[in-house]
């Protein structure tokens, strides 16, 4: 039995929790705090130190789904987490575009962590005021090799596709180490 383990990360209330509960067999271990800041209202709970999901993809395969905090006071978890993950998936919401730059950041901070594979997930694309995901790989300043996945957290089969692109990459990978 080979256990990957992938970190969901992004900026705050991108939708990271939402992605894992989505696809997660287990209860998703969660480290939800109520929001005492007026300034962060957007939503009721954050993420403090990880949420933790898991996935069996076959007889074969097990995913571990790591979910970082979004806030940056709580990024001392991020360098924790991102110890021996196979790839991460950036979450980015789409209707947010005042988030961008903090999501490039954090992309940067992880790609830093490890060289692993990665994508980006455009979350929300459901949405009448989600960006198209060509303005979105500009607007994050994306190289056109990098794996831009529309996505919404909530939609099962959505999550599947954007955890298949990081597997996909995955095996890219490995498969050229090993020649």
């Amino acid at each position: 039995m080979q256990t990957v383990k992938i970190v969901v990360t992004g900026p705050f209330s991108a939708g990271k929790t939402a992605f894992i509960q989505t696809v997660s067999e287990i209860d998703v271990v969660s480290t939800e705090r109520k929001i005492s800041s007026e300034a962060e209202k957007i939503k009721d709970t954050t993420t403090v130190a990880m949420d933790f999901g898991r996935i069996t993809v076959d007889d074969d395969l097990v995913l571990y789904l790591f979910g970082t905090p979004g806030q940056r006071r709580f990024d001392f978890m991020w360098e924790i987490l991102s110890e021996g993950m196979l790839g991460f998936i950036v979450l980015v919401d789409s209707t947010r575009p005042e988030t961008f730059r903090e999501a490039r950041s954090i992309l940067e901070t992880f790609r830093a962590y490890a060289p692993t594979p990665y994508v980006v997930a455009a979350n929300k694309q459901d949405l009448e005021d989600a960006w198209e995901l060509e303005d979105m790989r500009i607007a994050l300043r994306l190289d056109p090799q990098v794996k831009l996945v529309p996505c919404v957290a909530t939609d099962k089969e959505s999550v599947k596709k954007v955890l298949l692109e990081l597997l996909l990459s995955i095996m890219e990978e490995i498969e050229g180490g090993a020649s």
